[in-house]
């Protein structure tokens, strides 16, 4: 039974997330402003969060960074009540793993949660098996992707999907520089072109994570005038 986190001051909209979520098979917890979500989220992380962005006392904004600094990897689906391209890509660079904005479709909400719910099946079958493969070692660094793993120094570090998915697709053709543009429409899935730090975000989070020395990185390197690129010296 998956356990999904509804944070949403509206009663209406929380009651017909519910009332669908039930038909699938998920228990549900609630909390009507953000103080109380981001508690919730960090004592015991549920397999989905819903998360509104228009939220009393702290916004959704400022929750997606405290669950994602909190090194939370629940798969985060945001609710907004705007059509602004800018508060879609806000969402995705602070963490949000995707979005629906205001009116929606129920359909459209079933769909994505049932993609979320696929998703981590394939990765938690993974998990289970014996099997050790799809294991890359650069230096001092490992990425198991079928684990969805990352050591660092022998150490586990804790990447977010999306950090996760970035690394694997750099470290996985290294040398190959990626424009920025291209990066978001391949991890996110969106094409939002003058919303590239949205890239920056998320590869300065992932540098702060596995860089020894983010002022002078080893492993993600910045190709200037394109992108970044994995560093295929290693």
């Amino acid at each position: 039974m998956k356990n999904v986190l509804i944070i949403e001051d509206d009663p209406e909209i929380v009651q017909l997330l519910e009332i669908h979520l039930t038909d699938l098979g998920c228990t549900i917890q609630k909390a009507n402003n953000g103080p109380l979500g981001l508690q919730l989220a960090v004592k015991e992380p549920p397999e989905l969060i819903i998360l509104d962005i228009m939220l009393p006392e702290m916004d959704g904004i400022e929750v997606c960074q405290k669950i994602r600094a909190n090194n939370v990897k629940s798969p985060i689906l945001m609710l907004t009540a705007k059509a602004e391209e800018i508060d879609k890509v806000l969402g995705l660079e602070v963490g949000a793993d995707d979005y629906l904005t205001k009116p929606f479709s129920v359909r459209e909400f079933i769909a994505r949660v049932k993609a979320i719910f696929r998703r981590q099946k394939m990765e938690k079958s993974t998990e289970q098996g014996q099997q050790n493969n799809g294991t890359m070692y650069f230096d001092n660094l490992t990425v198991n992707i079928e684990l969805r793993k990352v050591q660092l120094n022998g150490e586990k570090v804790e990447l977010s999907p999306k950090e996760f998915e970035l690394l694997v697709l750099l470290c996985s053709n290294p040398g190959k520089s990626y424009e920025r543009e291209k990066l978001l429409k391949m991890i996110w899935g969106y094409d939002f072109k003058g919303y590239e730090h949205t890239v920056n975000s998320h590869i300065n989070r992932l540098r702060s994570k596995i860089e020894p020395d983010m002022g002078q990185p080893k492993f993600i390197l910045t190709t200037w005038g394109i992108g970044y690129k994995f560093n295929e010296e290693l």
